[in-house]
Order: structure tokens, then C-alpha cells, then sequence
């Protein structure tokens, strides 16, 4: 007993020196700080989706200020997106948006370029029409015009069209990008809602910027924060059960305590001390005296 006792005691967790468990333990080292900085991350940005709620809330609302000049407001953000805001030009392309909906109905929005002194044409959404209807032509000559102002949209934008194919006269999305290519003179980056339709269209209202509020991006980055924390958990635990699995297999051989049937001479790797060899020496020589037994037995 004991030579089969004495490896255990004083060595039998030598296989964590060896080079595949180095492998194992730089993995553990390495994943759990990435866990742990992944899982702080998300729950940082859950947190400032938080705080811009709340200063959102605490902050009057845009449309009840007064209204500024377009130029003063640009370029739109957070504090500036929808607020009032005031333009003068001459109403030039027109382009319908369909797929959009207002009050449950589905529908198209108006879209009419302001072009302003300075060449450039500001997008004005200047209502919504329900489906199958057909717009009234702009107003002619110089107008003013108020409305909120909006960031232009992106394809993450509920209700945008990104498939093409539309046909010509309209467009998938109240975007610079998507309108530069369609007239010949440069556009600004934001657009207006009219805050009062023209006749036959009723106004669109203006809509949150996008992160301003907890929407369900902000719930996922809470919930991807508890998943970062269980996977670092899971790596020290999965560890942790290796190296019981592995210490308790190395006792059981230094003790002599071999796996049963044809598994029984994979043992004779623990030829690492004195003690070791002499337990799978003693388990080699029963393995083949039982063959000699059933040897004279088929005789």
C-alpha cells in the first residue's frame, strides 16, 4: 500500500505541469479577464442608455420650444433632434416613401426638396397619404416652411426600404445619402416633418433619436452582460472539473485500482515514479496471467 500511496499524496497532481494542461491553464487565464471585460462592457453600455433616458425625460420637450433657423441646429443630434426648426426656399424634385405607416394604416410619406439660398436642398416630409392616394403638387415660389427636425434615416430605420427596385419617383428612406444620387445639386444631411400637413396630407409626427430611450438594444445589452459573467464562470468551472476528473484517475492508478476489461494496459503511461510502474507492472502481470488462465483453459 505503500508504494501506491505515496505518488498520491506527494505527486499525483503533477499532470498540471504537463505541456497540454499549460495549454489548458493559459486558456483559463487568458478567457476569464476577457469574460469578465466583455461582460463590463455591455453592462457600461446599458448603463449610459440608462442615464440618456433619464436626461431625455428630465429635458423639455422639442417641440415645445420655439423655433430656430435649420443652420443653427446642425448638425442634428441628441439635444437637437426634434426641435423646430425654420427654412426658406423654393419647393423643386418631389418623391414619394412608401411602406409607412400612420396610426395602424399603411401608407406613403410625401417628400418634397426645399431648395434654400445656398443651393442646397433641405428634405421636407410635407405629410402622409394613405394608400392609393395621390399627392398635391408643392406649393410654387418662396415659402417658409416649420418642422421638426430629424436625423436622417439608416437601414436600421423601422420601415425603410433597402431592396430596390422601387419605381422611379420614389425612394426607401428620407436619407442624403440615398437622395444625392437622385438630383443634381448637394443635400443636407437631416430633414423636417412639417408640423402642420399640407392640404389632403396629415403631418407626420417626429420620432425619438435613436438611443435616447431603453428600447429592447438596451435590455440586450443587459442580458449579453449576464452571459459574459456565466461564461467566465463556466470556463473556472469546466477547469475545475478537469483537473478532479485527471487527479482522481491518476489516485485510482497509483493505487492500483485499474479500469476493467480491454481498457485495463492503456494504464502503463504512469511510469512516472518507482511507486507508478510498480502498480502497472502488477497490473500488466494480471492481465497476463488471466491470459495464460484462459489460455490453459482453451488447452
Amino acid at each position: 500500500m505503500r508504494g501506491g500511496v505515496g505518488p498520491y499524496l506527494g505527486g499525483v497532481y503533477r499532470f498540471l505541469l504537463t505541456p497540454r494542461w499549460w495549454g489548458i491553464h493559459l486558456f483559463v487565464v487568458l478567457a476569464i479577464p476577457f469574460c469578465v471585460f466583455m461582460g463590463s462592457w455591455q453592462l457600461g453600455r446599458f448603463e449610459d442608455r440608462v442615464e440618456t433616458h433619464q436626461a431625455a425625460e428630465e429635458r423639455p420637450d422639442p417641440g415645445t420650444q420655439a423655433a430656430v433657423p435649420l443652420e443653427e441646429l446642425l448638425p442634428v443630434d441628441k439635444e437637437t433632434s426634434g426641435r423646430p426648426a425654420t427654412a426658406t426656399g423654393r419647393y423643386a424634385e418631389q418623391f414619394v416613401v412608401p411602406g409607412r405607416e400612420l396610426d395602424g394604416k399603411r401608407g406613403s410619406y410625401v417628400l418634397t426638396l426645399l431648395r434654400t439660398d445656398d443651393g442646397k436642398a433641405l428634405p421636407v416630409v410635407r405629410g402622409w397619404l394613405p394608400a392609393g392616394g395621390r399627392a398635391a403638387a408643392a406649393p410654387p415660389g418662396e415659402v417658409t416652411v416649420t418642422g421638426a427636425l430629424q436625423a436622417s434615416e439608416n437601414s436600421g430605420t423601422d420601415g425603410v426600404h433597402t431592396g430596390g427596385g422601387l419605381p422611379e419617383g420614389q425612394v426607401g428612406m428620407v436619407s442624403a445619402a440615398s437622395l444625392v444620387n437622385l438630383v443634381p445639386y448637394d443635400v443636407y444631411d437631416a430633414w423636417i416633418t412639417l408640423t402642420e400637413g399640407d392640404p389632403g396630407l396629415r403631418p407626420v409626427p417626429a420620432v425619438a433619436p435613436q438611443g435616447s430611450g431603453l428600447d429592447l438594444k438596451a435590455f440586450q445589452n443587459l442580458g449579453y452582460t449576464g452571459e459574459w459573467f456565466v461564461f467566465a464562470g463556466f470556463v473556472l468551472f469546466m477547469w475545475f472539473r478537469l483537473m478532479r476528473r485527471e487527479a482522481e484517475a491518476a489516485r485510482d492508478l497509483a493505487l492500483g485500482i485499474l479500469p476493467e476489461g480491454p481498457q485495463a494496459p492503456e494504464v502503463t503511461e504512469v511510469r512516472q515514479s518507482e511507486d507508478g510502474q510498480q502498480a502497472a507492472e502488477v497490473a500488466v502481470g494480471a492481465g497476463t496471467g488471466d491470459a495464460a488462465g484462459a489460455d490453459g483453459r482453451r488447452d
